[in-house]
């Protein structure tokens, strides 16, 4: 966890002292907080250390230093100075408004919320989220209890259940508030969202210890209950939800740490041209020194070495193009309007844009290997809805319908049989009954209308579901529920609740039926069913698209079987040690000889075309790692659904309780592996939160990455918001690959942070994880286009804008070489001063900024058809030393020739025509070395501006008192043979290489098969063959005899998102409600309505 920095550090080993209603003895943190990535002290030294980590403005500081001393600069003290100077300020604007504006998306004001204390007394209402960490008082709720959405901490979508103390439970008013005296020892400010240990003194009783089904954390919302009261613990940095956040990093693209290196090479190049020059300049001296009279030097002593090295470095400094940063500010921030002004990223539902948050990792985008992805609200729509169901062997919902917003249960065919007397009407009728009587929703009238409170979403679509099919649940007292079907209401008398385990895999309920009957209504897992009267063929139908499956079975019991039960069951309820263990037992014994009536499948709706996006950026050899809060059962499934795992892809699954048995199990998956080990294999990896801690230690975590590494997918569950960024961290530090994070939760942030990219989607859990992103979209499939077309065409165009930039300054920086070698290496330049200073601004910036907004490796809808051309930029291979080399000695050739033979045709002519022949082939072969790659209007546009500001320029003297070397040169250079012949000769040898070197190429890639298809409009390209690039098929070690932990028994699995091992059982919590009697609310004084108490 070195690698973890919290916003704010805090002495997690300190116990605190909360003191109730004493706000003067209370002295904690505030409740303010701030994730931006300046503040008012940090943003000079920390902008500074950005940017003068860019090697290119080290390089200009170091040239600015050297240009002060004295008589050392050729070129002035401040020609570089200035430049770097503007540079460094629209920079340092830049960053300001980019953060200023997270800011405030991030941090709105809430007064209320900034107003809270430890120790205060606060209320919070229905649907608000919690402003700090409080320890619950007392709620609306029977037996103070409430529900809270956690999926902004742990991604689940279950409410949680949690309980005031009964010491507490009855403080409801605001006198009793006030008077409340005492205090709450409990232990400091920690990251753990599911541990709190803490004890209540009230004066007067006897103290009572707290534990986290007391606690709310900051970030969690109030759901299904009108009020709760509760004491302030952590505030500020110190809540759990701000202990697991990390400070915002500052991200430099791959490219740009490339180019850094490139431009280090670049100045030991010019330190040789610089030293090579020097030893010219001696030797030259030397040898001809005494016989210069006709310079009329006053002191006849040599230069030193030192001075000279100096004046050289400073007279080549250019090499390093000054112009290549803004350059690249302008071209990415064209890039990032491109990105969000695309109509095919744009979400109509909610008129939603994608928004590049930064642009300086757009290239990026373009090389991404690994994808750590979110699963609710990320890939789903987190919307659970009743889609499919076989009851007596007849699937209902499989036949295509109409597409609807909703997409639920539309089949015509159930309640047509149902109501036809078909064969199986009694069934149809036992399995809606049991959807309506088997669970622990609560009804909610507010008029006619009907509303279902739940704490498992799949329990609320099941009731809505079976409403939807006339049976509809009405009312629930403690011992009973009322369902209206066919006219009339039934009344089921509700005896037990055998509540739902993750070992159990299933709930029931004993239920008298409204003719008197005992019976048995029981939903499950299909993996629990096996030992029923299944038609197993029916159940995989149903579940083989990876919906979240249950079993619906019930038996029939005689009053001695119930008796003889309820004596055990009473029994074991008194059981101290073990009493879950002997509760499960229990229930085993009368869940028996079940009569299986059909199963249920919901769906945990993806979002649209996720499955599509998958397959494609699988094909794109993009490895994507599920990461999420949520059961494992759950995570399977919704893998399923979007093809993420295949039923014929073996499973690896890791599920240890000790450092030990995850070593073990590790090594023992390792050494199966054998020689695959390290290769990508169809091989799915699955491991949940508590095992991943022993498997991130580290004597464990190398051999834990090489094994995930080996895997097509890995799914993690059950994660803290901590943990997926150490996931994401661990494949950063210790891979030479480009990481994405997306999510679209605030426990989504810290991966967000941590990956190299971050994709945030504008979702239903806020705007957290998009307010930290780089990049925003509002649908998973929209990171298709953003990946394939957008980072793809910004990484050619970024690559090949910068190789572009260094090729032109070495080419015109090697000359001023070549130069020197005519002029005695005495420091002076071939150019005039105005011209070689407007090169990079004016003459070749046009085709530059052309080429960085422009270039297409190849249409976006080749780059979406074929994903394997998203390879070519992954990989890196277009753009690294090796490319840097081959350009410098292209450009040293291109110098050469454009240097010599100009001088050899022209010398017995005018040496100034020699420079300007040299300055425009120079430009004219840059030009046309990318000729195309480049529009027209940016090559023939640069040679005109060049030719009109020639001929004007010759004009300016002495009407203007610059450049009286320049006068004349217009009528004399236009006018000259030489000049057109020169300026058409010269590029044509230059590029006569580059046609030989594109010729004797042999092997054609997949990019110039796809261009060639675009420039004919040939047929499709069939990529199944030679380009495919697939993944290697672990047919070895499927064929081996693996471990018990490599398979699941089914394709699919269930999803059963009900509380459990809660503060209060599920059958305590229904007994509570009577919803047949008219809602009390409790009324306070009006002064009470306010949301703090000091």
């Amino acid at each position: 966890m070195g690698w973890r920095r919290p916003l704010q550090r805090t002495d997690v080993t300190k116990a605190r002292t909360i003191y109730l209603n004493e706000p003067h003895r209370n002295s904690f943190c505030k409740n303010s907080i701030s994730t931006a990535k300046y503040s008012l002290w940090s943003f000079l030294p920390r902008y500074l250390y950005l940017q003068f980590s860019k090697a290119a403005n080290a390089f200009f500081l170091f040239i600015t230093i050297l240009q002060q001393i004295p008589d050392v600069s050729p070129t002035g003290k401040y020609t570089t100075l200035l430049p770097l100077l503007i540079i460094l300020v629209i920079s340092g604007i830049k960053e300001i408004v980019e953060d200023y504006v997270s800011l405030l998306l991030l941090n709105a004001p809430n007064p209320t919320a900034l107003g809270v204390n430890v120790g205060d007394i606060v209320k919070a209402t229905d649907g608000q989220f919690l402003p700090a960490d409080v320890v619950l008082i007392s709620s609306s709720q029977p037996q103070a209890t409430c529900y809270v959405a956690t999926s902004n901490l742990d991604g689940e979508t279950n409410l949680k259940i949690r309980q005031a103390l009964l010491e507490t439970a009855e403080i409801q008013t605001e006198k009793q508030l006030s008077s409340l005296s005492g205090k709450i020892e409990c232990e400091g400010p920690n990251c753990h969202f599911n541990n709190f240990i803490g004890t209540l003194y009230l004066n007067g009783k006897s103290p009572v210890s707290i534990g986290p089904d007391q606690v709310l954390l900051r970030g969690t919302q109030l759901k299904n209950t009108d009020w709760i009261f509760g004491i302030v613990v952590y505030t500020g940095f110190e809540t759990k939800f701000m202990q697991n956040a990390v400070q915002s990093p500052l991200k430099r693209s791959r490219v740009e740490k490339v180019t850094n290196v490139q431009i280090l090479v670049l100045f030991l190049m010019l330190l040789v041209m610089a030293l090579v020059s020097c030893v010219g300049a001696a030797f030259w001296n030397g040898t001809y020194g005494e016989n210069t009279w006709y310079i009329g030097k006053k002191d006849h002593t040599s230069p030193s070495f030192w001075f000279d090295i100096l004046m050289f470095i400073i007279l080549y400094h250019n090499l390093i193009p000054i112009s290549l940063l803004v350059t690249l500010e302008i071209v990415k921030s064209i890039q990032a309007m491109f990105i969000n002004w695309d109509e095919d990223m744009h979400y109509e539902r909610n008129d939603v844009y994608a928004m590049a948050r930064t642009s300086s990792l757009n290239e990026e985008l373009g090389q991404v290997k690994y994808l750590f992805s979110d699963k609710t609200g990320t890939l789903t729509c987190n919307i659970m809805t009743f889609k499919k169901c076989t009851i007596a062997g007849i699937i209902y919902g499989d036949r295509p319908c109409p597409i609807t917003e909703s997409s639920e249960f539309s089949d015509p065919k159930l309640l047509e049989n149902f109501e036809e007397d078909h064969p199986t009407k009694e069934y149809i009728k036992e399995f809606l009954f049991l959807l309506s009587v088997c669970h622990t929703v609560v009804p909610e009238r507010d008029g006619n209308n009907i509303s279902y409170q739940a704490s498992s979403p799949d329990e609320a679509a099941l009731v809505k579901g079976a409403k939807k099919l006339g049976f509809v649940f009405t009312a629930r007292t403690p011992y009973s529920v009322t369902i209206e079907a066919m006219g009339e209401e039934f009344t089921f008398q509700i005896l037990n609740v055998l509540e739902f385990s993750s070992n159990r895999k299933r709930m029931s309920v004993i239920v008298r039926t409204p003719t008197g009957q005992l019976r048995l209504y029981c939903k499950g897992a299909v993996s629990t069913a096996i030992h029923w009267s299944c038609n197993a063929c029916a159940l995989c139908h149903v579940f083989a698209a990876g919906l979240r499956t249950l079993c619906i079975a019930y038996i029939d019991l005689t009053e001695l079987e119930y008796q003889q039960w309820l004596a055990m069951y009473e029994e074991v309820c008194t059981v101290v040690q073990d009493r879950a263990q002997s509760l499960e037992h229990c229930y085993d014994t009368i869940e028996k000889k079940f009569l299986l009536l059909g199963a249920t499948a919901i769906e945990d709706r993806l979002q649209a075309r996720v499955p599509e996006t998958i397959a494609n950026l699988l094909k794109a050899n993009i490895r994507i790692w599920l990461l999420t809060g949520d059961k494992e059962e759950t995570a399977v499934n919704i893998a399923y659904s979007c093809k993420l795992l295949s039923g014929h892809m073996p499973h690896i699954q890791l599920n240890a309780n000790s450092l030990e048995a995850t070593q073990q199990m590790i090594d023992q998956n390792c050494q199966d592996l054998g020689a695959l080990l390290g290769k990508e294999n169809d091989l799915a990896l699955i491991i949940d939160g508590k095992t991943l801690k022993h498997a991130l230690h580290f004597e464990v975590k190398k051999s834990f990455l090489n094994l995930a590494l080996s895997c097509r997918a890995v799914l993690c569950c059950r994660l803290s918001p901590l943990q997926k960024a150490e996931i994401v961290d661990l494949v950063k530090s210790h891979v030479r690959a480009i990481t994405l994070a997306i999510g679209d939760g605030a426990n989504d942030v810290g991966m967000i942070q941590t990956a190299h990219v971050g994709v945030g989607i504008s979702g239903n859990e806020g705007m957290q994880a998009t307010n930290n992103s780089d990049y925003a979209i509002a649908q998973f499939s929209h990171l298709e286009k953003l990946l394939l077309v957008h980072g793809a065409w910004s990484y050619f165009r970024v690559t090949k804008c910068v190789l572009y930039c260094f090729y032109k300054n070495v080419v015109l920086y090697i000359i001023e070489l070549w130069f020197a070698f005519v002029n005695g290496f005495s420091g002076q330049i071939l150019f005039e001063r105005w011209c070689i200073s407007l090169y990079n601004v004016i003459f070749t910036s046009l085709p530059t900024i052309t080429l960085g907004i422009f270039e297409q490796c190849c249409s976006q809808e080749s780059l979406l058809r074929y994903p394997q051309l998203y390879t070519i930029s992954q990989t890196g291979d277009i753009f690294n030393i090796k490319v840097l080399w081959i350009q410098c000695i292209n450009a040293f050739v291109h110098s050469f020739i454009l240097f010599w033979l100009p001088t050899k045709m022209l010398k017995h002519g005018n040496s100034f025509i020699v420079s300007n022949i040299c300055q425009r082939a120079c430009y004219s072969v840059s030009m046309m070395f990318f000729f195309l790659q480049f529009s027209h209007l940016a090559i023939w546009g640069s040679i005109l501006i060049w030719l009109v500001f020639f001929t004007v320029y010759s004009f300016f003297w002495p009407t203007i008192p610059i450049s009286p070397e320049m006068t004349g040169q217009a009528s004399m250079v236009l006018a000259c043979p030489y000049f057109w012949l020169g300026f058409f000769l010269v590029p044509i040898v230059c590029l006569i290489q580059n046609v030989i070197w594109k010729s004797n190429t042999c092997s054609r890639t997949l990019l110039e098969v796809v261009r060639e298809m675009e420039s004919s409009r040939g047929q499709e390209l069939d990529c199944s063959g030679e380009f495919e690039f697939l993944l290697p098929a672990c047919s070895l070690y499927a064929l081996c005899a693996l471990t018990a932990s490599l398979c699941f028994a089914l394709a699919g699995g269930y999803a059963f998102s009900q509380v459990e091992h809660a503060v209060i059982s599920q059958e305590e919590l229904v007994r509570s409600y009577d919803t047949t009697k008219s809602k009390t609310r409790r009324t306070f004084s009006t002064a009470f309505s306010e949301s703090i108490f000091e």
